[in-house]
């Protein structure tokens, strides 16, 4: 894993998180400001997915490979799910759910580097 990378992906999933928070509060619907943002988000965890599967693939990593796998598929289902959730949901708990998965993105990319630097 790439630690500035894991970094810059935990900040802009707060920014998200707050921005929906924000929104919320508003009363207002997801707007493309969050589509846009949850976009890079992913285009985002799928490079660090890039770069955790190819340092496996060159014998790097940790010996709880399947913990790992799991952390790192759940971090990229949540922000597609996120969006559909909430551009289905027009009322203000679309963005809730949108703050819901920024607030979970963080959690997981702490926790798949812990087990990436063995810290099991």
């Amino acid at each position: 894993m790439i630690g500035p990378l894991a970094t810059g992906l935990i900040v802009l999933s707060l920014v998200i998180a707050l921005v929906s928070i924000l929104t919320t509060m508003r009363n207002r619907a997801m707007g493309t400001v969050l589509l846009v943002a949850l976009g890079i988000l992913e285009l985002g965890l799928l490079v660090q997915a890039g770069f955790v599967i190819a340092g496996m693939v060159r014998g790097e990593g940790p010996d709880e490979t399947a913990t790992l796998i799991g952390y790192l598929a759940g971090s990229l289902v949540i922000p597609p799910v996120a969006v559909f959730w909430g551009i289905g949901e027009r009322s203000r708990w679309g963005p809730a759910v949108i703050a819901v998965a920024g607030f979970a993105i963080p959690g997981m990319i702490g926790r798949m580097l812990q087990i990436w630097q063995g810290a099991v």
